[in-house]
């Protein structure tokens, strides 16, 4: 007798509910996604203990007959895939066949529907993939989908699974993301009887942002749209005072399927360029339109991870454009007096229809964001990922960038544009040899001394180490660098990296090196220090980017040479400093992310005072 047999159904499909059942957000979103694809315009998800106990998915969808009842717990049967060509033109979100035999495989599932064209309704009870019961019931068009005991006949996956709040936190944060994905679609989430969100289905991005962030969060995101031959892009960023600890709070949308991407987050973040403080990440929501051959979705059972065949094209796009709108906004942060919280905690997580009062948000697209109206406050944190934290300075090539910024800086209409970015201000006085004063039209402004002229001299020094016509000065005792085997070889390599950098260098015995020459613009007394680190730069890095080691240097040439705390200014130093800062580019943040100035407007002042109430 043979050694290989056919593995039976039930076994088969608690195998495929490994892959495809990882935790009860896992079921959540198989469930959801295909209420989705029924063409549902409202969903309501109801779970209880964190989804353990029960998870119930009702849709005003398409429905299903009896027939299709019974196929759709069978193994790879799907009304979504008809040929191997269907395979490369994926318009849906589901299509393996394979989330309800997998949830029914290890729960007690009770599937209910009735199609459109039929008077009565379908009702199936599945338990641990066994269907145990089937008949007919009233029921109205749609389907609705309850999985109770989850994971009761393997108990081995139950002793991975977290607290009821770390599961609860997991389906909040799909679910939050399917919202933002479907946002026609009217969604309902409770938990143990209490409501988590409510969305009203009206294809405002931004109202569901509102439903989930709170009304205070929507007013600080700024819309971001653009169009090429092969992408739509549309979506919202918050502005660079909002940050959050991890990249959880990033949403990537790609033809209505909510994806993960680490290509495409380092876009985003690369578009927020020196405007983020290092390991602080924005809320985004981004939803790209494409052509679905561009995209492959089926690399990955849980759908989440993709593959493009114009990656870095899509990604310099997605980048391109978040610059391009936060370079329009005005980032100076204002300081506001903190609300009162009167309200309960109860009261806060009960949503309000979404009616009236308009949300004011700048430079939009017509048709695309209209109308924007809000809720209740409502603060509903998404919850972590397993994501990695990296850093926001590391792996994009910045060579097109500093290109960019040179081409801005040498234009009079840029600098004039500039110039609006910070209104006049008058310096009055310092603080603790710190912070400089000024007053402005519209309020109080402190401008931190230190960070301002490190943007000053940033912008200055990246211009100058892009622009490879520079003049080198010979130094007077040349600096003789004692190196290993390993950083011989490596300045052998790389001496062409120094050279177009404006550093003359050259081999000097058998490990040593000698720095002849260096460019003369090197903030003074510093030359030595600098020298040493560029080229602990070119050393740490495997392939290092020219481009990256421009940006780093120009960050920390610039540090070096800033007016640093407790340096007390003349009055026509802060008025000289303010004056080169309103010629910058991002006179907002300094190379490192953090904010240069804060608004104290007139009206803020007013009620600290109690002038006005």
């Amino acid at each position: 007798m043979g050694k290989i047999t056919v593995l039976k159904d039930y076994l088969a499909n608690q195998i495929a509910a490994g892959e495809v059942v990882e935790r009860p957000s896992s079921v959540v979103k198989e469930l959801v996604e295909n209420a989705i694809d029924a063409g549902s315009t409202k969903i309501e998800i109801h779970i209880e203990e964190g989804g353990l106990s029960l998870i119930r998915v009702l849709d005003n969808g398409a429905g299903m007959d009896r027939e299709d009842c019974e196929k759709s717990l069978l193994r790879h049967a799907t009304s979504k895939i008809k040929n191997d060509k269907d395979l490369f033109h994926i318009k849906t979100l589901g299509f393996r066949g394979e989330a309800l035999p997998s949830i029914a495989a290890v729960s007690r599932l009770t599937l209910k529907s009735r199609a459109a064209d039929h008077d009565t309704g379908t009702f199936v009870y599945v338990e641990g993939g066994e269907i145990r019961e089937i008949g007919t019931i009233g029921f109205p068009v749609g389907t609705e989908v309850t999985v109770k005991d989850l994971f009761f006949n393997t108990p081995a996956r139950l002793k991975y699974l977290k607290t009821i709040n770390t599961e609860l936190g997991h389906i909040s944060d799909y679910v939050n993301r399917l919202s933002l994905s479907a946002t026609h679609i009217s969604f309902l989430f409770n938990h143990n009887g209490r409501t988590l969100l409510r969305t009203n289905g009206d294809g405002k991005c931004l109202h569901v942002l509102a439903s989930i962030y709170g009304t205070g969060m929507a007013k600080k995101m700024v819309p971001v749209f653009g169009e090429t031959i092969d992408y739509q892009l549309e979506g919202f960023v918050s502005l660079p005072e909002i940050t959050r600890a991890n990249r959880s709070f990033i949403t990537v949308i790609v033809n209505g399927r909510y994806i993960r991407s680490h290509h495409l987050y380092q876009a985003i973040l690369h578009g927020y360029h020196t405007l983020l403080p290092m390991n602080r990440y924005p809320i985004v929501c981004l939803s790209i339109k494409m052509d679905p051959s561009l995209v492959d979705v089926n690399v990955h059972p849980s759908k989440l991870e993709v593959r493009f065949s114009k990656e870095k094209e899509l990604a310099s796009f997605i980048s391109d454009r978040i610059q391009s709108s936060l370079h329009k906004q005005q980032l100076i942060p204002s300081y506001s007096m903190p609300e009162k919280k009167y309200q309960s905690v109860e009261v806060k997580k009960k949503y309000a229809p979404v009616e009236d009062q308009n949300i004011q948000i700048k430079d939009h697209k017509p048709e695309f964001v209209k109308s924007v109206v809000t809720t209740k406050e409502q603060n509903m944190p998404l919850t972590d990922q397993h994501l990695k934290q990296e850093s926001v300075q590391e792996s994009f090539p910045l060579d097109d960038l500093s290109i960019k910024l040179l081409k801005d800086e040498s234009s009079n209409k840029d600098k004039t544009d500039n110039q609006q970015k910070v209104p006049p201000l008058t310096p009055l006085a310092q603080i603790h040899g710190s912070y400089i004063i000024a007053e402005g039209e519209d309020g109080l402004y402190l401008i931190d001394q230190h960070a301002a002229q490190e943007r000053i001299y940033y912008e200055k020094f990246l211009r100058l180490l892009t622009d490879e016509s520079f003049s080198s000065q010979l130094l007077l005792e040349p600096i003789t660098l004692e190196c290993t085997v390993q950083e011989t070889s490596l300045l052998l390599e790389r001496g062409s990296l120094l050279r177009k950098m404006g550093f003359d260098i050259e081999p000097f015995g058998h490990q040593s090196f000698i720095i002849k020459a260096h460019p003369s613009w090197l903030p003074e007394g510093k030359e030595a220090e600098i020298i040493e680190e560029v080229l602990e730069m070119i050393k740490d890095k495997k392939d290092p980017n020219l481009g990256n080691i421009r940006e780093k240097s120009a960050i920390m040439m610039a540090c070096k040479a800033a007016i640093k705390a407790n340096q007390y200014l003349t009055k026509e130093e802060m008025e000289h400093l303010i004056k080169d800062l309103r010629q910058s580019r991002v006179p907002f943040t300094c190379p490192h992310g953090r904010p240069i100035i804060v608004h104290f407007s007139s009206y803020e002042l007013k009620k600290m005072f109690k002038r006005v109430m």
